[in-house]
């Protein structure tokens, strides 16, 4: 088995597939850490989602408090027409 892995490998070697193997390896191993960074920051926001959740339970907000995302002053009526 060992033997015929090595005349593969030099047959292609000889044919310049290596070069290939050898780009598609490290592609694997530049996917494969953009996929552990990507994994951190999804258990990072993960974390800050229980948290935020769990300080909301906390903390309920008063009956009168507005449930939409969109906050701000009240909109006042104007005293005149626009001129």
């Amino acid at each position: 088995m060992a033997r015929s892995l090595i005349r593969i490998w030099i047959d292609k070697a000889g044919a310049g597939q290596l070069d290939q193997d050898v780009a598609a390896a490290d592609l694997l191993v530049a996917y494969e850490a953009k996929i552990a960074a990507l994994e951190r920051l999804v258990g990072q926001q993960a974390l800050e989602l229980t948290f935020l959740k769990a300080a909301r339970k906390k903390t309920p907000l008063p009956a009168s408090a507005p449930t939409s995302a969109r906050t701000g002053p009240t909109v006042s009526p104007s005293s005149g027409g626009a001129r």
